[in-house]
């Protein structure tokens, strides 16, 4: 298979992260989907059509797009996306039906219906998602993740996943997500699963392990999972405080293997400072004379007293934050949040030998390891632009993955 392009379908595609992180190698996305159900003015699509152009990319709601025919998504080796965290309950099954109901417009059953739906089911899923989703909600900790993992379980996949620090493996930003690959019981790697030894899988035989690297471990926990979606929903973890699921694990056959890890790299390390753009920056990033009380009174610790919606007061204490932001380490993560004047305790500022200053869009994809000015298109704002940075993903995290998962097909469904 050496070259042989793997098939991508690429949905909650935002600006393309996981397309520039994939089709570094052997990757070609066939199709693709980005919709902003809360904008009239689809701006991340703009983006992404002016990067890799309109053919084969759907600006319209997945869902509609699934409810009228999943075969409207060309068939495809490998399903990727950053779907958003949303509650996964079930709150019934349908009668005479194979489908299930989950709440309506969350996302993730979404992509249910297309595995479940589609004549050619895709072989590969990697997804993306923020590492609470292992925890919450926050009265039944981890059952949306055993929802999540069940309904791919009765789809016949086998899944692996690990939560990833960018900046731990050198990458220029402290950016946790939690990362998981799907491996459906027709291939060879879910034949692999089943037998190999799981503690090696998940710390040196697997695709996240080999694509990021932890110190060994003996200690691996067994989670079942018990019932249909319906009674998981109901009954998972009712009495435990803490999540069963730990940073690393795999699923195959119904059963989880679970173990906290620690990641082993001690290569180059990018920081704040390498990403920065030198005597090039518009003055409207320098932070204003008038403005300067305001930004260290929210960078700064505080106690402040607040009163609950039932009316109960309270004291609410945030320590102090590094003013202006280390240059000698990796950035702290971006927000949505990022762009615009207004003083702020979570955006980035940096010293420079023209005073205080926020960060340029420019450095923000630099942070994400985006090419410059890949959101730079007429009307879209510089706000708008950090906005983007703050929904996106590391790319060199999906380049890495990318990288192993192609080696594990390549290994063992062409040997």
């Amino acid at each position: 298979m050496e070259n042989k392009k793997m098939k991508v379908a690429e949905l909650f595609a935002g600006v393309g992260g996981f397309r520039l992180g994939l089709e570094k190698s052997n990757y070609e996305v066939v199709w693709s989907n980005q919709w902003e159900p809360s904008t009239k003015t689809q701006h991340a699509s703009m983006v992404y059509e002016a990067r890799f152009g309109k053919e084969n990319h759907s600006n319209e709601d997945i869902n509609e797009v699934v409810a009228r025919n999943v075969e409207e998504i060309p068939d495809h080796d490998l399903l990727v996306g950053g779907f958003p965290c949303q509650d996964y309950s079930v709150a019934t099954t349908l009668h005479n039906s194979k489908g299930l109901k989950g709440k309506k417009g969350v996302l993730w059953w979404s992509i249910h219906k297309i595995l479940e739906n589609k004549k050619i089911k895709p072989k590969y899923l990697f997804l993306e998602n923020v590492d609470r989703l292992l925890k919450s909600p926050a009265k039944q900790r981890g059952r949306d993740f055993a929802v999540m993992l069940q309904s791919l379980n009765d789809l016949g996949y086998a899944v692996e996943w690990r939560v990833i620090n960018a900046a731990e493996y050198g990458m220029p930003q402290r950016r946790r997500r939690i990362f998981f690959i799907g491996y459906h019981k027709s291939t060879e790697v879910y034949n692999r699963l089943q037998k190999c030894n799981k503690i090696n899988w998940l710390t040196k035989e697997g695709t996240i392990a080999n694509a990021f690297p932890v110190s060994e471990t003996n200690s691996i926990q067994e989670v079942e999972l018990k019932g249909d979606l319906v009674e998981l929903t109901k009954n998972f973890n009712k009495t435990g405080k803490l999540s069963p699921f730990k940073n690393t694990g795999l699923l195959i056959n119904g059963k989880v293997y679970t173990t906290k890890t620690e990641p082993n790299y001690d290569g180059e390390k990018i920081v704040l400072a390498d990403v920065l753009q030198n005597g090039e920056v518009p003055k409207d990033f320098f932070i204003d004379e008038k403005d300067k009380d305001k930004w260290e009174y929210l960078k700064g610790s505080k106690t402040i007293e607040r009163v609950s919606s039932e009316g109960h007061k309270y004291k609410y204490s945030e320590g102090g934050m590094i003013y202006p932001d280390a240059l000698d380490n990796a950035s702290r993560t971006i927000i949505t949040g990022e762009g615009g004047k207004s003083p702020s305790r979570f955006k980035h500022v940096v010293a420079s030998d023209r005073g205080l200053r926020r960060l340029t869009p420019i450095e923000l994809e630099r942070l994400n390891m985006f090419p410059d000015n890949h959101t730079k298109l007429l009307g879209i704002t510089d706000t708008k632009r950090a906005f983007f940075m703050g929904n996106a993903l590391v790319v060199g995290v999906i380049e890495k993955i990318g990288v192993e998962l192609y080696k594990q097909v390549n290994q063992f469904e062409y040997a």
